[in-house]
């Protein structure tokens, strides 16, 4: 996967008076971006106001509400209360991106002789691999709901995801199949 530059975020906190422990108090917003999955801190231009959940952009072209973008943040640097909506927008980013996800399922391939992409997610093992390869192979996914339904005790398709896609934001995984590799500060 060739990875480019965020184009459009979503919005995990907000605050407008900065963090209690920055010298220099400023507006800043937590967001994640909705293509890498890059968590990131930005600041908003002066008066205006950016609310949790607002899909905000923070591409090269002219900002509407995005003053800079501060910093790139890891998993751990996310507040309480971005931590607490990251999975909803997860589940909304995946949702509005569901034909990426099913073609990733519909696409997806061996990493080495002894190891599938598809093993790399949570609670699927070779059995759960093996009933999806078929499926596949029989016919397509359509949606992660058609997946759902035709690949029998496989946990919810969008929940395996979302927890595949924060377990790679912890930096916890060798393999990042979903999201850019986390941000490393020095010195960790």
């Amino acid at each position: 996967m060739k990875l480019g530059m965020e184009e459009y975020s979503v919005v995990l906190d907000s605050l407008p008076y900065g963090k209690s422990t920055d010298v220099r108090r400023e507006p800043i917003a937590q967001v994640v971006g909705e293509d890498y999955f890059t968590l990131l801190e930005i600041t908003p231009k002066p008066g205006t106001e950016i609310t949790v959940g607002e899909r905000t952009y923070i591409g090269k072209g002219p900002r509407d509400k995005v003053d800079h973008i501060k910093s790139r943040i890891t998993y751990f640097d996310l507040t309480s209360s971005a931590r607490a909506e990251l999975d909803r927008t997860l589940r909304r980013i995946i949702k509005e991106k569901e034909p990426y996800f099913v073609s990733f399922f519909n696409k997806c391939g061996p990493i080495n002789i002894r190891l599938h992409q598809l093993e790399l997610l949570p609670g699927v093992g070779k059995k759960h691999m093996r009933d999806i390869l078929d499926e596949r192979e029989r016919k397509p996914f359509e949606s992660l709901e058609d997946m759902n339904k035709r690949v029998v005790l496989l946990p919810d398709a969008s929940k395996i995801i979302v927890d595949r896609i924060i377990e790679e934001m912890t930096g916890k995984s060798k393999y990042y199949i979903l999201t850019r590799p986390p941000f490393q500060k020095e010195g960790v």
